[in-house]
């Protein structure tokens, strides 16, 4: 059973969580301050954490770096452009605002949580160069645009997750401010094409509604 932490000091939304994602099957810990998060955190290891950002004792922003290689889902109403940025620079695999939709949240969930089945090892297959803005794969040396170099970038530093198109959006911001969700799709396609073509083989994963992932 998958264990999902509810880091949040609403009660009524807290016990909202919990039904929802013990009618699903998840096992569920909660706490409702920063500080007592980082307790429970101490003492078990979820695989997943829900946390809200305004928290009293230590508060979402400042709770999040302290969370290690644990999946972090910010579930919040205090979220505009500039701070989704930080938070998903600072550590967090994806956000949800409140109010949200139970079935899209568990959706986002499910894609954190679902492991890398790929049989082949992308790591030593794909390596990026930095100088170049490019990609070597299986040693081929591939040419991106600033564009794809940016969004392989981000793919590959979230391995075994899927990375939100919205996530994609915000961080490859500051460099391709031109880009928007509809000619994301383009410049996927032909990172996709590029790396099929050098390696014979698929490097990204497309899942329908939530976003992409590096296989």
């Amino acid at each position: 059973m998958k264990t999902v932490a509810v880091i949040d000091d609403d009660v009524y939304i807290g016990d909202m969580l919990e039904t929802l994602l013990q009618c699903e099957g998840y096992g569920v810990v909660r706490a409702y301050s920063g500080t007592e998060a980082l307790m429970l955190l101490s003492q078990t290891r979820p695989d997943i954490v829900l946390l809200d950002l305004m928290l009293p004792g230590l508060s979402g922003e400042e709770l999040l770096p302290k969370i290690k290689n644990i999946p972090v889902i910010i579930v919040s109403a205090k979220l505009d452009i500039e701070n989704k940025v930080e938070l998903l620079m600072g550590g967090a695999c994806d956000y949800v605002t409140k109010p949200f939709d139970p079935k899209e949240l568990l959706a986002r969930i499910a894609v954190q949580l679902r492991g890398n089945r790929s049989e082949h090892d992308t790591e030593n297959e794909l390596a990026l160069d930095f100088a170049a803005r490019g990609v070597t794969v299986c040693g081929t040396q591939v040419h991106l645009t600033r564009t794809e170099y940016a969004i392989l970038k981000i793919l590959m530093q979230n391995p075994n997750r899927v990375v939100s198109k919205s996530l994609i959006l915000d961080r490859i911001s500051m460099d391709t401010p031109d880009c928007t969700e509809n000619s994301l799709k383009v410049h996927i396609s032909n990172l996709h094409r590029k790396l099929r073509a050098a390696g014979g083989r698929d490097y990204i994963e497309s899942v329908w509604g939530i976003g992409f992932r590096i296989l």
